[in-house]
Parts: C-alpha cells; structure tokens; sequence
C-alpha cells in the first residue's frame, strides 16, 4: 500500500493518475472535502477515459500533517510514502505555519515511517533549497545551502523539511528527494505556475528579467515513479527541463492562450516601489499583500539548473517546456 500526502495538489493529484494506471492500491491524504472533489475533476479530466472510475478506488482519509493520531492510522499497512505535502508561501508573517507544515509535519512524517518499517519515502522538495552559487556556474545537487543568500521563508522551511529526510536516512530510513523548478501541469490555476495562466490570460504587460528553470509535471511523478522502482536510495535530483527567463515563459503562455504578450520590463526599483505601497497599504488598510523582498530577488536572480544527474541515472529525455504549456493552456481553456 502507498501513501500519499498533499494528494490534492498539483503534483499530488498527477502522481495518484500515475500510481493507479500502474495499478497500485493508494491511501491519500486530504485535508478539506472542496480539495478532494476539486482534485477529482483534474483526475478524472486528464486520466484516460478507462481509468476514470479508479479514483473510487483511493483510500482516503482527512487530516494534516500536524494530526499525530490520523497519520498513525494513515500509516497502518504502509510500504512506500510519497510526501508531496507542503505550504507554500512568500509572506515573512506566515513563517510559523511554514516551519510547523513544512518542518514540523515533515518530521512527523519521517517519524512514523521509521516506526512502521516503510520501505523508501519519496519527498517533494523545491529547487528554492538549492542557492545560487556566486560562481555564475550552473547549480547542480552537490550545490550547498547557503542561509546569507537564501532568505525566503518558503525556502527556508523546505531546506528545514530536507533536513529532517536527512535525519531519517540516517536511523535507518530510505529516501530519495525530488527538488524540481516551476511546475508546469494542467489544473490548479490559483496558486503555482497555474496562476500564472489565469493571470496572463486577463492581460499581462509586465515581465521581470530573472531567469529560473521548468518541468512539467509528468516528468515529476514519472521520476518520482521510477525512482522509488529502483535501487537508488539517499539522493537528490534536480528537476528541471529548461532554464528560461521569464520574458520567455511568459511569451509561452500567452501564446498558448491567443493573449497577447507582455512587452514591457519592469525594473527592481518599480518593483520596490510596488512593494512598499502594498506594505503601506496592508499596514493601514489590511490589504492582501503579494509581493515580498524574496520574490523581488527572485524575479530578477538569473539561475541556471542542471539536469545531467537525473538524465544520466535514469536515462530520461524530459518533455519541451513549450510542449507542457501548450497541453496545459488547452485544459485550461476548456475549464475556463
């Protein structure tokens, strides 16, 4: 029996398309029932036509990863984990909610699987743990952490969730880490790469002169996949197809989506001044805030990922990323 948690995400939701084509039997954790049935309708959208009625075939069970007594029922009967799970957020004040999902659960993750003997545990991390180096080569997984240069708290409560995977390794358990770029896959338009969809499909000027790297979310599970079907145990992976600038996936996107595409560069000094009028604002009016120091630095750090890792290991030629954006800017214009 697998587990899988954050089952109602992006990579989650794939992932259980994939485990149940190959005929495997899934518990999957969720925590509210919109989650599930919305997770459903991508399932059953992009499975093919006759494995549709698989999904009835989940086990499921609602909970966190802060619920000790549901994961120790989750867990009964279990042999392999896919931790998938995770809160994502740029905003410096969620930071104890950060490191209590992404550290915290992750530990009691890593926790339970030593306890009930799990075979291999499969965690999805992100390339945001892997920093940049100051040699302007490209990163690569021998690349270390360094807590100067990283400052996000998405990201430092990852590398913190890596961490204790680490820990696990060392008492005995088997693990592999996934860190893959921005996720391109079809459904979840209101967080993640799919927002970035919705956003370009109402009109988007703008573009940032940052450069990062991208994979499409069949590449993810399929390595994931392959990965726990193999001997290789205690690594890390790189997932990445392409390093583009986001002129260019924007370009991408809109194209896909018949919008028009974004022309004008904005600079880190409009973008500052955009950040301090939203703190204003958010100070005095408690209006949402969306841009934050990290994701200034982001969207103008040029990083440059390898994949030869992963390529070399496994064998594997991963999907164009103009090829994942195509398929999802279709699903997402008969969604929409």
């Amino acid at each position: 029996m697998i587990l899988v948690t954050g089952a109602t995400g992006l990579v989650g939701t794939h992932l259980l398309i994939k485990l149940l084509e190959e005929k495997h039997q899934v518990r999957a954790l969720y925590r509210t029932i919109s989650k599930k049935e919305y997770a459903k309708s991508v399932f059953i959208q992009c499975c093919k036509s006759e494995d549709q009625d698989t999904f009835e075939t989940i086990e499921w069970i609602q909970g966190d990863l802060t619920d000790i007594p549901t994961l120790t029922t989750a867990f009964e009967g279990i042999t392999h984990v896919y931790h998938c799970a995770a809160m994502i957020s740029f905003n410096p004040s969620h930071y104890k909610m950060l490191r209590k999902t992404n550290i915290q659960g992750t530990a009691n993750i890593v926790n339970l699987s030593l306890i009930h003997n799990v075979q291999k545990l499969c965690y999805v991390s992100s390339i945001a743990t892997i920093s940049e180096n100051n040699s302007q080569k490209p990163i690569n997984e021998t690349s270390e952490w360094n807590p100067e240069i990283s400052d996000s708290v998405y990201a430092i409560t990852k590398y913190g969730a890596e961490m204790e995977v680490w820990r696990g390794t060392q008492e005995g358990l088997d693990t592999v880490i996934v860190n893959p770029g921005i996720i391109i896959g079809r459904g979840f338009y209101n967080s993640g790469s799919g927002y970035l969809f919705k956003k370009i499909n109402r009109g988007m000027k703008y573009y940032t002169t940052g450069t990062t790297g991208y994979v499409a979310v069949d590449d993810v599970v399929k390595i994931m996949c392959r990965l726990m079907n193999s001997e290789i145990k205690n690594q890390r992976y790189i997932l990445v197809s392409e390093n583009l600038s986001f002129k260019s996936a924007f370009t991408m996107i809109a194209k896909a989506l018949n919008k028009s595409t974004p022309k004008k560069k904005i600079s880190p000094f409009l973008m500052k001044v955009a950040y301090y009028i939203q703190r204003f604002s958010h100070l005095f009016f408690r209006t949402k805030r969306t841009i934050f120091k990290s994701s200034i630095k982001s969207a103008f750090s040029n990083s440059f990922y390898e994949n030869d890792k992963i390529k070399k290991e496994l064998t594997y030629s991963f999907t164009p990323v103009e090829k994942a954006i195509e398929t999802t800017a279709s699903f997402f214009q008969k969604e929409n």
